[in-house]
């Protein structure tokens, strides 16, 4: 990928390496951090090098009578400011994003008294199916003069709006878009809210899931834990292989989208349960009765498996815990710091077999790691 703004926006900060040295640089990092637990070379899994993030943010810097993106400004040596730039391309967005953001900036422009008015920031998320859905900030109350023309401009573009301010949320068609991803040889659909967590790199998440399910055919029998679970990404895929599964996720909002990703998939073996990690934790040890789990008989599952995909900071001592004593752990991590960590009270029960790194954000310094423990 070649971008003009290579450089000076931040979002972007190996621009200065080629795409098969920003590779290594991670592989060699992810390497050196997981030796002291697994010894054999990591399977690496590349990224397209651009349009590929299926969503994305930019802000809305006014200039007179007319308005740009910004992204945040690459912080040079001394600087106490970052600081803002305007862009005039953003190539790793995926094509149904970059066919309708420069359309939708010119119609911004063209409507200074309604459009344009206090906004001040543009999200899109958007799918491999050409969906998109594209939600408009603003500091100032929407009305129906904004509703109506934010309307057509929904046909013009063929997407979806969305506009948002304090307290106030304006869905004009819907607020979700629905994709459908080719993985293991089945179609998943997983309808996909805007306020909710997706994986930003649609193929290198299909990449993912795939290594996830290579782990779990190994093992072949039981019932599938997971924590983290987000919308159901991993939980509906890997569900064919276990006979029963709990699924944990603290947000309303994605427990919502996983019970309708299961409709949507025939998906019946699957039960989601409204759990922070460490709620999961205190339940599953009996230290704690939740009336969100009144109906789930916790004493019928047999795990074999465990999945967590935690946030930057890792998995808590309590969930550590808890999952040294389940036989097969699929550890997926954002931070290979904190995996790194957390695998030196995890190897103390636990063998990693399998370890692997996915490109989610090339040309940063970002990347995904995983890895597959079973127990001594």
């Amino acid at each position: 990928m070649t971008c003009k703004h290579f450089g000076s926006c931040g979002s972007c900060g190996l621009y200065d390496l080629g795409y098969e040295d920003q590779l290594k640089q991670k592989e060699e990092k992810v390497s050196g951090l997981l030796a002291p637990f697994y010894s054999k070379k990591l399977e690496v899994f590349d990224s397209p090098t651009d349009h590929y993030r299926a969503r994305s943010e930019f802000r809305i810097w006014h200039e007179g009578d007319i308005c740009d993106y910004a992204m945040g400004k690459m912080q040079k040596e001394g600087e106490n400011n970052k600081g803002s730039i305007n862009i005039e391309e953003c190539p790793k967005v995926i094509e149904p994003i970059e066919k309708r953001m420069w359309k939708l900036l010119e119609k911004i422009n063209a409507s200074p008294e309604v459009l344009k008015q206090r906004l001040f920031a543009v999200e899109f998320l958007a799918t491999t199916t050409d969906e998109c859905l594209i939600t408009m900030l603003y500091h100032r109350k929407l009305d129906d003069v904004w509703s109506a023309e934010a309307k057509m401009l929904e046909s013009e573009l063929d997407c979806k709006i969305m506009g948002r301010s304090r307290k106030q949320k304006v869905i004009l068609s819907d607020e979700f878009v629905t994709e459908k991803l080719n993985i293991d040889a089945k179609t998943f659909t997983y309808v996909q809210y805007e306020s909710g967590f997706t994986q930003p790199n649609p193929v290198v998440n299909v990449k993912m899931i795939e290594w996830a399910i290579k782990q779990a055919k190994t093992v072949g029998y039981g019932d599938f834990l997971e924590s983290y679970c987000g919308l159901g990404n991993f939980t509906l895929p890997l569900s064919h292989y276990f006979d029963k599964v709990l699924a944990t996720e603290i947000s309303k909002r994605s427990i919502y989208s996983a019970l309708e990703n299961c409709v949507l998939n025939h998906v019946d073996n699957i039960t989601f349960a409204r759990l922070a990690s460490e709620e999961m934790t205190e339940a599953l040890n009996g230290v704690r009765e939740f009336s969100r789990l009144k109906d789930i008989d916790l004493s019928s599952y047999n795990f074999s498996t465990v999945l967590v995909d935690p946030p930057r900071a890792g998995l808590d001592e309590g969930t550590i815990k808890l999952i040294s004593t389940i036989e097969n752990i699929i550890y997926i991590s954002c931070n290979p710091n904190t995996l790194a960590r957390d695998l030196e009270t995890l190897s103390q029960t636990h063998e990693v077999i399998e370890a692997a790194m996915y490109d989610q954000f090339p040309h940063t310094s970002h990347v995904e790691s995983g890895v597959f423990l079973v127990k001594k």
